[in-house]
């Protein structure tokens, strides 16, 4: 599956929430996330839009491997 070249920060955000990550503090333009969910793990989101699709892809390479599941998995339980 091709990485969603037009996500912006928000967007980002609210997937991550629908997979258990809750927002734990921001500051300037970065939203630090935090779950619990198999210990606990932590990314930082710009809020950039678009993020950059390396960016992009270096969150849900983390989550997804913290999460043990694919990035495909991951995209759709994100729905992005």
């Amino acid at each position: 599956m091709k990485l969603p070249r037009d996500i912006s920060g928000s967007e980002l955000v609210r997937g991550l929430r629908r997979v258990g990550y809750e927002i734990s503090r921001q500051r300037g333009d970065h939203v630090y996330m935090t779950t619990q969910q198999n210990g606990e793990h932590h990314v930082t989101v710009p809020q950039h839009k678009p993020v950059k699709i390396g960016t992009l892809a270096g969150i849900l390479d983390s989550v997804a491997s913290h999460l043990r599941i694919t990035r495909e998995e991951l995209l759709e339980a994100m729905k992005l």
